[in-house]
């Protein structure tokens, strides 16, 4: 009930210097009734206790100044606060298009090309709470991992999951982005975005990255690629009878098909040869394509002096009952 409180009129907070004038004047006034006796022997006071009226002496003034002090408060005017914010959002929805095949388990990115490029995905979507995100897979095949959704919890949980070797095998790009386009296409987001990271060329499917690419640009969807690969030859992990082994293999990257999509869509192609590098291109992207938001702040001020005015009642009350009862005084 009394949290954020703040008062609208401190200066009445000044009368507080009434009370310990009131002490003041209480102490001199009780001195000057004491009435002095002189006894020749205190023996017949021994054990003596004090009656109820005698312990209750005092709680009048004491319940007398409370009072005041209430009043006093309840004069400052306490007040409540309360707020919030009318979050207006722009809106982008965006789809993840990673490439899982197996060529994405070579380790020039750290620990490899895939985890690589998970750890920096779910970074760039934490990143990005106000937008709606979806994640399609793909290497022989593709596949819808997840739809758009503002679920981000969700969403990481199945990008977490993704593994190499989930599709049939080979880099069909233009299947990839397809279906990326497919999920996106009918979105109403101002802004239609697809992220598609691959090591490769296309090698099979039936529809080209340029035909993809084409469709994307027609629905009026950005397209920034990112060629995840060192230049020259990279570390390939095999399985064999005497554990893992590892070749060099070649890094085909298909830059120009790539490039030219990014080019035709409006987005941006980017090359990673590092981890490093990775991240710095999900940042560079986040910021090309930054959520634009409004943010209108609201108060909402309540009065809260009604419970001091309660309570200077009742304590006033029971001054005037102690007074008139245990404490009151015969003619």
């Amino acid at each position: 009930m009394f949290n954020n409180i703040t008062f609208a009129q401190k200066e009445f907070f000044w009368l507080f210097l009434i009370i310990p004038l009131m002490i003041v004047v209480y102490i001199l006034f009780n001195r000057k009734r004491q009435t002095q006796l002189t006894f020749s022997s205190f023996d017949n006071f021994l054990g003596y206790k004090k009656t109820v009226r005698q312990q209750l002496k005092h709680l009048p003034f004491v319940l007398l100044t409370f009072t005041v002090a209430a009043i006093i408060v309840a004069l400052a005017r306490p007040q409540s606060s309360s707020g919030g914010q009318n979050i207006t959002s722009e809106g982008i929805d965006i789809v993840l298009a990673l490439d899982i095949s197996p060529s994405m388990l070579a380790e020039d990115l750290k620990p490899n090309r895939i985890d690589a490029a998970k750890k920096v995905a779910i970074e760039f979507i934490e990143g990005r709470p106000n937008d709606r995100i979806g994640l399609v897979v793909f290497s022989g095949e593709s596949f819808t991992q997840c739809p758009i959704t503002s679920d981000h919890t969700v969403l990481k949980n199945l990008l977490q999951s993704v593994q190499s070797g989930m599709l049939s095998d080979g880099t069909a790009i233009g299947e990839g982005l397809a279906t990326a386009v497919n999920r996106i296409k009918a979105s109403k987001a101002k802004s239609k975005v697809i992220i598609l990271l691959t090591d490769g060329m296309n090698n099979v499917g039936e529809i080209s990255p340029q035909t993809a690419g084409d469709i994307a640009k027609a629905f009026n969807i950005r397209v920034y690629t990112v060629g995840a690969g060192t230049q020259g030859m990279a570390p390939y992990p095999f399985k064999t009878p005497f554990g893992i082994q590892y070749q060099n293999m070649p890094v085909d990257i298909d830059e120009p098909t790539l490039k030219a999509i990014s080019a035709e869509t409006g987005g941006k192609y980017f090359r990673a040869t590092r981890t490093s590098e990775l991240k710095n291109i999900y940042a560079e992207i986040d910021k090309l394509e930054k959520t634009k938001i409004e943010v209108t702040e609201f108060h909402h001020k309540s009065e809260e002096f009604y419970p001091f005015v309660l309570l200077a009642l009742i304590l006033l009350a029971s001054e005037r009952l102690i007074q008139y009862t245990i404490l009151k005084k015969l003619p």
